[in-house]
């Protein structure tokens, strides 16, 4: 299988609420289905070929789009995969999906919203006529721009999302409470209309994510990597791996690793 990637950083005026633009083609690609993982991201996803596919599993209907919004979730969202795919991924900061889109991160949690919803369903035609990755970009540029408005955003959940991104998702959610002067409950409520998932499933995603890239990167020892990511044991991890991903990781490794281990695409910062 061929990939070709390339990547890009938003107009400084919305690179808070999009994290960078990634471009893809890939050629001759052999397995059927793609496991699109839980991540720190809202995710928007713009197919330049062939309409994307959704398999009907994991909480997701069945869809079959140009392109879409992926809310965060807790499950795996299964993609079928043409011999040829070609697209752009764009990554939101769920804390930003309002200002971006008019709707909360919230009320995408588990869900995925075709881009006519929110105004947007000529953009996979624009970008598909456009004659290289750094005009896409800039076509992206210009209609995100236009669409952001201000909203008001608590900075105590823009904290704790931030100090539990740093952590990769092993800091206490009581002491994040604490921290911040608010009981557990009511931190979970307004962590929760902010980022779309609770402090708890937040933080198990985080874990989840860091232990992935550490995966793409290399790491194959399993126990150390569990107690590295704040796992409990090796069967710990490999629970929430099924649960997360739909399947062990050692299955992950086996189907999609060969074809993104050799990126850097998918490294983290934390």
């Amino acid at each position: 299988m061929s990939v070709e990637w390339a990547v890009g950083l938003p107009h400084p005026a919305v690179r808070h609420l999009v994290a960078r633009y990634v471009g893809y083609t890939q050629e001759s690609v052999t397995p059927e289905v793609h496991r699109g993982l839980p991540s720190r991201y809202v995710t928007m996803i713009i197919s330049l070929a062939e309409p994307i596919r959704l398999l009907e599993g994991a909480g997701f209907g069945a869809l079959s789009t140009q392109g879409m919004v992926g809310g965060m979730h807790v499950g795996p969202a299964l993609i079928a995969q043409d011999r040829f795919q070609s697209g752009i991924h764009l990554e939101l900061n769920p804390l930003g999906v309002r200002a971006l889109l008019g709707v909360s991160a919230a009320s995408l949690a588990g869900e995925v919203v075709e881009l006519e919803q929110f105004a947007l369903g000529s953009l996979p035609d624009r970008l598909r006529s456009a004659p290289d990755w750094a005009s896409r970009f800039s076509i992206l540029d210009t209609v995100l721009t236009r669409s952001v408005a201000s909203v008001d955003i608590s900075r105590e959940v823009g904290w704790a999302w931030q100090s539990m991104i740093g952590a990769g998702g092993r800091l206490r959610v009581t002491s994040l409470a604490d921290e911040i002067g608010w009981s557990r409950r009511h931190f979970g409520e307004r962590f929760r209309a902010e980022v779309g998932l609770s402090p708890k499933q937040a933080a198990r995603v985080l874990r989840f994510e860091r232990a992935a890239g550490k995966l793409r990167g290399g790491r194959l020892d399993l126990a150390s990597l569990a107690v590295e990511c704040g796992y409990y044991d090796q069967a710990h991890l490999s629970n929430e791996w099924r649960a997360l991903a739909g399947c062990s990781p050692r299955t992950w490794i086996l189907e999609e690793l060969p074809f993104l281990q050799d990126s850097d695409v998918f490294a983290l910062d934390t």
